[in-house]
């Protein structure tokens, strides 16, 4: 752990539980029957420590490999909700061989991993059934819009870009690097640190309310509870200002607009020793044709160190981005 991790722990959970480990009185979904989840001494399940989710899977169904050159899914996967053995071994050689030997971003290695989810599915996306986003045609045409002007308006860019926000659930989707969340725990909040922007959510665990409908926030307001051994998380009061998408490898989806009207369901469930399966379903009727969900494991890291994200440090995007649409609009007259 870093000075810098030592210091924030310190100041955000100085009255964090003590964690030990007690028998589980009942088997989560999908674990092995050999195993119980650990619990603090309050009861809850520990979903403690750091996770990773660094995948190739895709998105959605039938489209190309994140992060890879020249390695396509099988035809007729996009019929199928996952992949044969065979095919994900295939898939994981091609891509390893299919990478540049150095690769890169900004001032950072790329970490967007090599293997497919241990669940062989052939998108992130499971619902609807054919494992696409119901995106609506007008919420399309106002993503295509905001692309076409980000030279000439700073907030038609990626919030990611300019440093404010992934989103939620944007933030916990894999990318390229930097796919690690530290989770917290106390006997009334969960915390959940991501690594990429340097961004913590800090979820109440009782039955208190909302704040009024009428403040919106960038990553909403959201409240925790437990469904036995699921942590649920319930998110709304979200502004029309943020993006859902904005890594490269969501595709067609990168861009598309946030509005006041979304809520977003989570659930995170304690399924062995190395795995948490985290689950989320957003219902957004202003921008899609009806509510769709994702389902992946996050795989525990205990030697993972996060570092500090100073994305503001040094960040000349939008300097760049403003600066050539000028020179654009000179070079045309």
């Amino acid at each position: 752990m870093t000075a810098h991790d030592r210091r924030w722990l310190t100041a955000a959970i100085a009255t964090a539980l003590v964690v030990v480990s007690g028998a589980a009185d009942a088997q989560p979904p999908g674990g092995d029957d050999s195993w119980t989840v650990s619990r603090l001494f309050d009861g809850q399940p520990d979903l403690q420590g750091v996770w990773t989710n660094a995948t190739i899977t895709p998105f959605e169904r039938g489209t190309t490999m994140p992060y890879t050159l020249g390695v396509n899914v099988p035809e007729d996967s996009t019929t199928r909700t996952v992949f044969t053995e065979e095919e994900a071994a295939l898939l994981e050689e091609q891509t390893v061989a299919g990478r540049p030997e150095l690769l890169g971003a900004y001032n950072v290695w790329m970490d967007a991993g090599d293997r497919l989810l241990s669940t062989r599915q052939t998108s992130l996306v499971v619902d609807p059934p054919d494992g696409r986003v119901p995106v609506k045609a007008s919420a399309a045409a106002m993503r295509e819009a905001a692309i076409a002007r980000q030279r000439d308006d700073y907030r038609t860019m990626s919030t990611w870009d300019r440093c404010i926000t992934r989103g939620v659930p944007g933030s916990m989707l894999p990318t390229g690097y930097n796919n690690a969340y530290r989770i917290m725990q106390t006997s009334d909040h969960v915390i959940i640190l991501h690594e990429m922007i340097h961004e913590a959510r800090i979820i109440p665990l009782d039955d208190r309310p909302y704040i009024d409908e009428a403040v919106d926030l960038w990553t909403g307001d959201a409240r925790a509870h437990w469904d036995g051994d699921t942590l649920v998380v319930e998110t709304r009061n979200f502004n029309d200002r943020a993006m859902i998408f904005t890594s490269s490898n969501k595709g067609r989806l990168k861009g598309l607009p946030v509005s006041p009207s979304m809520r977003l369901e989570e659930r995170f469930t304690r399924t062995s020793e190395d795995e948490i399966f985290w689950e989320f379903t957003v219902h957004d009727p202003e921008v899609y044709e009806g509510s769709w969900s994702v389902s992946m494991p996050l795989t525990y890291a205990p030697g993972y160190v996060m570092y500090e994200y100073a994305c503001h440090e040094g960040n000349l995007d939008v300097a760049i981005y403003m600066g050539g649409g000028r020179v654009e609009e000179l070079e045309s007259r």
